[in-house]
């Protein structure tokens, strides 16, 4: 039977498909759907990319993971090209368009990445921003570094949110270690890649050479062990590495996303040993720290960004560093494809298109009663009493309008903040600034004013 050919076409889909899989949709809309195959050898798949921006972004976060996801494609150890359209000026003067070649290996991948460790390099304690949420931790991870395995931080678990650093501070110690001695054998790997590991292992006969690779070093550095629950076999796995490692004196440090108490699925002898060393949690980062962490961003990558734009991102997203960085890339690649300057209209569109309609922040029903009162200059304490004054009356059905259309609680809950009015009232409200806002545009743009101020 013939083979069937693949064109790079076909290999783009079914490795785009994998790719999705892995990340968010607004993070594959941005980076990955203006992206064409463009063509295909026994080498290379070469993509076309709209500027060189975007391939030093993708080569920088996805390197790793497009090569792997090729071979899975193909079969093969290809190679990954990028075709940059750039304008040139013709000998008549005309605009042309040249394509410009970059490789995977244009860039020294040994600049962001350890092979034998697995360490990125720019995780390092300098480019970590310091706050009141993860001082400890820092502190913890920094002691660790320095005295590897010799301090009673064995084994050192650090936990907390999505998207706090806890990964940063982990690859961290790493580096700390390998800079002070490049001899000592670190090893960095999440749980699911242990697991992985341990599977193929199993699959090929060669348990011993995974046992090998992972106890033969001086600092084990394990990421997101939560997902070790539920998997028996792996838990009986690492533990023996653990207690291997622990006997000896070779430091561990672990990650996961809650207390190891709250682990549930992980055998108990296992908890023991990770609550036998120092437990260590990171917290959601306060609005002084997010704008840091931004400006640090910035200042990595040699960005200028406004403040005022730094202090827009990081008031609306307020959980997730990640979150709040993926925000900050979308508004520089807006930037950089329409060749324009970082507005703050360019960055109120880059933090809808990343949160949603649902507002950039957290909004309450007070903040809706404190807006409407600065914009309509009526006291909130009339807001919320009990005078039927004409002005007085329709700022407060615009109050209990916007705090429906945007809070989204209860008309009880509305009618509580409102002197204790029933829902019927709050009903009322929102049918009546409907209705005026079809006929009167002043006060359609009024609310609209109010609206976007809450909501940016």
């Amino acid at each position: 039977m013939d083979k069937t050919i693949l064109t790079a076409s076909d290999v783009w889909t079914n490795l785009s498909e994998e790719v999705q899989s892995l990340i968010s949709k607004q993070t594959f809309a941005t980076w990955f759907e203006p992206i064409r195959a463009v063509g295909l050898d026994e080498k290379s798949l070469t993509l076309e990319v709209p500027s060189k921006f975007y391939y030093e972004w993708i080569d920088r976060h996805y390197r790793e993971v497009l090569l792997s996801k090729l071979k899975t494609a193909t079969g093969k150890d290809l190679k990954v090209r990028y075709s940059v359209v750039v304008g040139e000026e013709a000998d008549n003067g005309e605009s042309v368009k040249e394509p410009k070649m970059f490789t995977d290996q244009r860039r020294d991948a040994s600049q962001y990445y350890d092979n034998g460790s697995r360490l990125n390099r720019r995780y390092t304690f300098d480019s970590f921003v310091e706050g009141s949420n993860n001082q400890l931790a820092k502190a913890a991870s920094v002691s660790v570094a320095d005295s590897p395995g010799q301090t009673s931080f064995n084994p050192l678990v650090i936990y907390g949110g999505v998207g706090l650093g806890k990964t940063h501070l982990l690859q961290a110690i790493g580096n700390k270690v390998l800079q002070r001695s490049p001899t000592p054998r670190v090893h960095y790997t999440t749980s699911e890649k242990f697991t992985i590991d341990f599977i193929s292992a199993i699959q090929n006969n060669n348990s011993s050479s995974f046992s090998e690779r992972h106890r033969n070093v001086e600092s084990l550095l394990v990421d997101d062990i939560q997902f070790f629950q539920k998997k028996e076999q792996t838990q009986e796995q690492f533990f023996h590495t653990f207690n291997d490692l622990y006997q000896r004196g070779k430091q561990v440090v672990l990650t996961t996303d809650r207390h190891p108490s709250e682990l549930y699925g992980l055998k108990d002898r296992l908890l023991s040993r990770f609550q036998s060393g120092l437990i260590v949690d990171i917290q959601a980062p306060n609005l002084e720290t997010r704008i840091a962490i931004l400006q640090k961003k910035a200042e990595e990558d040699k960005l200028e960004i406004p403040y005022e734009i730094t202090e827009l991102i990081a008031t609306n997203i307020r959980g997730n560093i990640r979150e709040m960085e993926g925000a900050l890339i979308k508004l520089l690649a807006y930037s950089s494809l329409s060749h324009s300057d970082i507005t703050m209209p360019l960055a109120k569109r880059a933090l809808r298109e990343t949160l949603g309609r649902s507002g950039t922040k957290t909004v309450s029903i007070d903040d809706v009663i404190q807006s409407v009162s600065e914009a309509m200059d009526v006291p909130e304490k009339k807001l919320i009493g009990r005078g039927r004054k004409m002005e007085v009356a329709g700022a407060r059905q615009v109050a209990m309008y916007l705090s429906r259309e945007i809070v989204g609680t209860s008309l009880e809950n509305i009618g509580m903040h409102f002197g204790g009015r029933d829902h019927s009232t709050v009903i009322h409200a929102c049918r009546a600034v409907k209705e005026k806002m079809k006929e009167k545009s002043d006060l359609r743009r009024r609310v609209d004013g109010i609206r976007s101020q809450l909501e940016f």
